[in-house]
């Protein structure tokens, strides 16, 4: 299960709209109409990618009057970026040690 989040975190932030997305709400809360104005993307494609995220578990949402907030989560992020902190040890451990293995 774990692989399989840090997969869909990875899978997600490959988009690059929803890659500003995340940049942009590690920095402050923001609604939809704040996001439509940084990134310039249309309100329904916001809307998309910010489904996409909430059920993802990477942003929560907050209710603001007529307004939604989202903030990001940072979890998934930080379990990613020790994941990934993990294979680059074990990428500079194989090099050098020279390991390979030996073909047949």
């Amino acid at each position: 299960m774990v692989m399989s989040v840090r997969s869909d975190v990875t899978r997600l932030l490959a988009d690059p709209l929803r890659a500003r997305i995340v940049e942009l709400l590690s920095r402050e809360a923001l609604c939809t109409c704040h996001l439509v104005e940084e990134t310039g993307a249309k309100q329904t494609n916001i809307s998309n990618h910010l489904r996409v995220l909430r059920e993802a578990g990477l942003v929560d949402t907050e209710p603001c009057g007529r307004f939604t907030y989202y903030r990001l989560r940072p979890e998934p992020l930080e379990d990613l970026a020790v994941h990934l902190g993990d294979l680059a040890r074990a990428a500079r451990d194989s090099a050098t040690t020279e390991r390979k293995r030996p073909c047949p």
